[in-house]
């Protein structure tokens, strides 16, 4: 275990800060509830951003951009959209010295002001379906801030689409969610459960909410992406209308989607271990790491020859490397650095290594000696893509065991009051309880209905809650 990384299994909250700090991902801001993302965080973000945002344009997206201040008389009138979003709001009041004529809300959401400026772009059926994406950054204000799962300010990506009919826009919300679905699996190696919201959970404003729930290292849920069907809520505030083909005068069906800087925080906590980050290749900033070792220097000439050689190599294949020939440290202090950092693959090459014709390589998802094997230097260039696929294949494998593994099932209220402080994790039960009985779970048990997975069993069973048959199944779990 990593010197100055708290042990997972005895304070997790802890250890999560402990990984962020040693692993130089961000830092505390000034203004309380934010955060500096650093270099190396950064880079795992800018990952994320650049894998959706080919998959946004792929889906027929583009990207625009909307101004960060919205007239507070926007937010105002959508009833539901501000009840959700008031306690959570920052406001302008004064700017330039003077009194603003109306205060303006620093965003929290862009439904609103897109809606006005779709109202103008929008005219005939032809201008649909209108598919806008924007990367941007947003404010609410976060009274219980944890560094990249809730701040004050965050980074994320918000879609806004507008269509025909309600057919179109329910089938782009499912689509942008199984985008997310795909990422989630594919791209951060972390199973995620694809489910609906319940009236409770859904976003202020929408007509339904879609959500991919992730488990975390300690059982917890993270709500890790959102997908929302808005009907013509905000349309027929704003008066966001079409001229259809028989020029009559409809109103637009939208959605909205996002992901935010909080997939940063997903991937620590689905992955990490007690020795820091561990990285699947397709995010990692740096996928292979090089440690030249020589104790003098016409041997070190010789390792870097060869070294600089494999580097340049995999460079032009599209991969990630980094060498690290920093000097003054000794090459235990150089794995454990990058070992904290969560690089997939580091590879030590010295003279006897030369001699014998291979490398020695490690694996960052695989314990002690396991992670350990060699590498024929003819072969690396060529093994290298491969065994990145495997780790990535099996960082995968491994979230579905471990979240198959805390996936429990209980029959009444009773038990699960119990099973949930001894046994955390995903509690998939029979469901047929109202928004109070949510509330009664929450205030009994800390946990809440985290989504109505779209994959349902067959056949029936009585609500844990009220008893009351259903088919219906949920995932509940305490969450973040």
């Amino acid at each position: 275990m990593a010197k100055n990384i708290t042990n997972p299994e005895k304070d997790y909250a802890k250890w999560y800060q402990d990984v962020i700090r040693e692993a130089e991902l961000a830092d505390s801001a000034p203004v309380r509830g934010c955060m500096v993302i650093r270099p190396y965080g950064y880079s795992i973000w800018e990952n994320i951003q650049a894998s959706l945002d080919a998959s946004f344009k792929k889906t027929g997206h583009k990207n625009a951009y909307f101004p960060l201040f919205i007239p507070e008389s926007f937010i105002k009138r959508e009833a539901e959209h501000v009840e959700g979003f008031a306690p959570e709001l920052a406001i302008v009041t004064q700017a330039g010295g003077k009194k603003l004529e109306e205060p303006l809300v620093v965003r929290p959401t862009s439904e609103t002001i897109i809606n006005h400026m779709f109202s103008k772009w929008i005219n005939s059926y032809r201008d649909l379906p209108m598919l806008l994406n924007q990367w941007a950054n947003v404010v609410r204000w976060e009274m219980r801030p944890r560094a990249f799962l809730r701040t004050t300010e965050f980074l994320w990506q918000e879609g806004h689409t507008a269509h025909a009919d309600e057919k179109d826009a329910r089938e782009e919300t499912l689509r942008m969610l199984n985008v997310y679905t795909d990422f989630a699996r594919n791209v951060a190696a972390i199973p995620v459960i694809p489910g609906r919201k319940t009236e409770r959970e859904k976003f202020a404003g929408a007509v339904d909410s879609y959500t991919i729930e992730a488990m975390m290292g300690n059982g917890w849920a993270l709500q890790s992406g959102t997908s929302h069907y808005l009907g013509t809520n905000f349309a027929r505030v704003f008066e966001t209308m079409y001229l259809d083909s028989n020029n009559e005068q409809q109103f637009v069906h939208q959605t909205s989607w996002g992901v935010s800087t909080r997939l940063v925080g997903a991937v620590i906590m689905a992955h990490g271990d007690e020795n820091g980050l561990r990285l699947p290749p397709k995010l990692a900033p740096v996928q292979v790491v090089i440690v030249p070792i020589a104790r003098d220097d016409s041997a070190r000439a010789e390792v870097m020859a060869v070294v600089e050689r494999i580097s340049d190599v995999l460079e032009k294949e599209g991969v990630r490397v980094e060498v690290d020939n920093r000097e003054g440290m000794s090459p235990g202090f150089k794995f454990n650095y990058w070992e904290v950092r969560g690089v997939p693959l580091r590879l030590e090459i010295g003279p006897r290594d030369l001699k014998e014709g291979h490398v020695m390589a490690s694996q960052r998802n695989r314990p002690g000696r396991d992670s350990k094997f060699t590498i024929s230097l003819d072969s690396i260039v060529d093994s290298i893509p491969g065994i990145l696929e495997r780790i990535q294949s099996e960082m995968l494998e491994e979230a579905i065991q471990k979240r198959n593994s805390r996936t429990y099932t209980v029959e009444n209220l009773d038990d699960f009051r119990e099973a949930i402080v001894s046994k955390p994790g995903f509690y998939d039960v029979w469901w047929d309880g109202s928004t109070e009985d949510e509330t009664r779970l929450q205030q009994e048990t800390k946990a809440t209905v985290r989504c109505i997975p779209l994959e349902q069993r067959e056949g029936t069973g009585k609500c844990f809650m009220t008893g009351r048959e259903t088919n219906t199944r949920v995932i509940i779990a305490r969450a973040y």
